[in-house]
């Protein structure tokens, strides 16, 4: 990952180059931002560029041997964290780098990642990682040595907000003293959920939300995506890169769950218990992913309906598959009704963040969508 496969986020770039240039790096440093914004991606750029033996003006050279380890995420001075499981069978306590080829597979994908989609590829789906104390003794461990080849030696701690607070005391003393030439890189999507110890040891640089026409240029440049298909998939995105790339895996995304969607909402119109029970019997079988993607998927469909009854027509841009539904849906989903949907819909994304039973999620969501439709008079 170089700056220039970073989608976006020129000011963010061009501030890191320059702290770099006028010798202002600071020794831990958290990038915080939201999922798809490039956060991962611009801390491993930002690692490879200080790391480099020949960097240019903007990037690093990608020909010295410091960048040809970079490749394959192997540099001897780079060393990942991330959330995993305590334990998976028998009683072995496990560490980040026993999963270190898992992770490297993972960002060789890409590094727009969610933490939903590493549990995934590391089947622990329905369980929720952490970086635990014994990676915290391991990252004391790391940092004793000295470096290899660069000048720096930088850990990149990703999703700090899953760092186990037992685990905490071990990790701060070295943040507030770190040795010598030692880069943290801590990588973050809620600020609420990081300790403020953590918060008061380390640098913060916001990465902002990107932008759909960052969005739309990034899916052009880097994917040769057709024009019309990235500028769709731009606005449903909503400066979320990952979910960009989700939609672009599969051209059919858009018109299954415009038709999923379809089907569901008016099961719940109709409030036939039968009927609705086995959608959501479909819901529960879905991984997480794709429950977020549908869920989504209905917030950007209620904003449109909401556009199409304040006259805003000229505003609404949306996929051909899903034109007609949301025109004749726009008649039901009246303001007032749109605020209730977007509301219980937003929440049950949240739900399925944490891991909420499925079954009783989309249940509960099923009946009261069909209430609100109902109400709406």
């Amino acid at each position: 990952m170089y700056f220039k496969d970073v989608v976006g986020q020129e000011d963010i770039k061009k501030k890191l180059i320059s702290n770099i240039k006028n010798n202002r790096v600071s020794h831990a440093q958290l990038f915080l931002g939201p999922e798809g914004s490039g956060k991962l991606a611009i801390a491993i750029a930002y690692a490879r560029y200080l790391a480099c033996k020949n960097p240019g003006a903007e990037d690093a050279c990608g020909e010295c041997s410091s960048c040809l380890k970079y490749n394959k995420f192997a540099h001897p001075d780079l060393t990942f964290f991330y959330p995993i499981p305590s334990r998976l069978k028998g009683d072995t306590p496990l560490i980040s780098k026993d999963f270190a080829t898992q992770w490297r597979n993972f960002l060789d994908n890409s590094p727009y990642v969610s933490l939903n989609e590493w549990y995934k590829s590391i089947d622990i789906e329905n369980k929720q990682g952490i970086i635990n104390a014994r990676d915290c003794n391991e990252i004391v461990k790391v940092l004793s040595y000295k470096s290899y080849e660069s000048e720096f030696k930088v850990v990149i701690i990703w999703m700090i907000e899953r760092l186990y607070h037992a685990a905490a005391p071990k990790l701060l003393k070295i943040l507030e003293e770190p040795p010598e030439k030692t880069l943290f890189l801590l990588v973050s999507e809620n600020q609420d959920l990081i300790l403020n110890t953590i918060l008061s040891r380390a640098q913060l640089l916001k990465i902002p939300r990107l932008k759909d026409h960052e969005v739309r240029e990034g899916l052009i440049n880097q994917y040769n995506c057709d024009p019309v298909q990235a500028d769709q998939i731009a606005f449903l995105a909503d400066g979320n890169f990952h979910q960009a790339l989700i939609m672009l895996e599969s051209d059919e995304i858009l018109e299954n769950n415009t038709n999923f969607l379809r089907e569901w909402l008016r099961v719940c119109y109709k409030n036939d218990i039968k009927e609705i029970l086995s959608y959501v019997d479909n819901l529960a079988k879905m991984g997480r992913e794709r429950q977020k993607n549908l869920l989504s998927f209905a917030l950007e469909v209620f904003r449109q309906c909401n556009l199409l009854n304040y006259q805003a027509g000229n505003l609404v841009k949306v996929h051909p598959e899903s034109q007609d539904f949301i025109n004749k849906f726009s008649t039901i989903l009246l303001p007032q009704v749109a605020v209730k949907m977007t509301d219980e819909f937003s929440k049950a994304i949240y739900h399925v963040e944490r891991n909420a039973n499925p079954k009783i999620l989309f249940t509960d969501l099923s009946i009261k969508s069909g209430r609100i439709m109902k109400a709406k008079k």
